[in-house]
């Protein structure tokens, strides 16, 4: 389902959006497929109570170890636009987390053998403020979507250093010192973009 443009802000677009990697629900498809095979060999190689109450039994555990997994991988997405991360899960009650693309520091990622061949995998973003390190488990083509990021954040940077409006002055002067920390600015730029944006006062 796509992310609602009603909870995009003017001017933001999504530039990719996907749930959480199949391998997310192995553990439940493997409990269903166990479940199923108790269940037949229950119903049709036993008697009495056993074959009665057994495989309702089994069901009813079915349900309590798997269903709650496959729910959340259902409702769980992942949304990157051009101002930020979004991640969103839940059916009845939601939860999230967003993380602003200029916000972010670094953003690595981490693949087992197994995930190497189904393309799966761990993303990390460390973020500046409170947000710290956020890591995002099961993502699909993990490299691809940590280079997404990336270029997203650069995108945004750029913007917001040719004026980009929706960030606090403080926010754009920490934004200005991280450009000229990574030679994106010189010293010169630096100072020149940091007057105009006090508005002429001293720095």
């Amino acid at each position: 389902m796509a992310y609602p443009k009603k909870l995009l802000s003017p001017g933001e677009e999504v530039v990719a959006e996907f749930k959480p990697h199949w391998t997310a629900i192995i553990g439940p498809l493997g409990i269903s497929l166990l479940a199923l095979v108790i269940i037949v060999f229950l119903a049709f190689f036993t008697s009495g109570a056993l074959a009665t109450w057994g495989p309702l039994v089994v069901g009813v555990l079915w349900v309590i170890f798997t269903i709650r997994g496959v729910i959340n991988w259902w409702t769980t997405e992942h949304v990157i636009t051009n101002e930020r991360v979004i991640h969103r899960s839940g059916f009845i009650s939601k939860s999230g987390k967003e993380i602003p693309l200029e916000m972010i520091n670094t953003v690595s990622f981490h693949q087992t053998a197994f995930e190497r061949m189904v393309s799966s995998g761990d993303v990390m973003i460390e973020s500046a403020g409170e947000q710290g390190q956020t890591i995002y488990r099961d993502i699909p083509r993990a490299e691809d979507m940590k280079n997404l990021i990336y270029r997203a954040r650069e995108d945004r940077m750029f913007s917001l250093e040719r004026g980009g409006t929706g960030v606090s002055k403080a926010e754009q002067l920490q934004i200005l010192s991280r450009l000229h920390d990574e030679g994106k600015l010189s010293d010169d730029e630096y100072n020149r973009e940091k007057q105009a944006l006090l508005g002429g006062a001293g720095g």
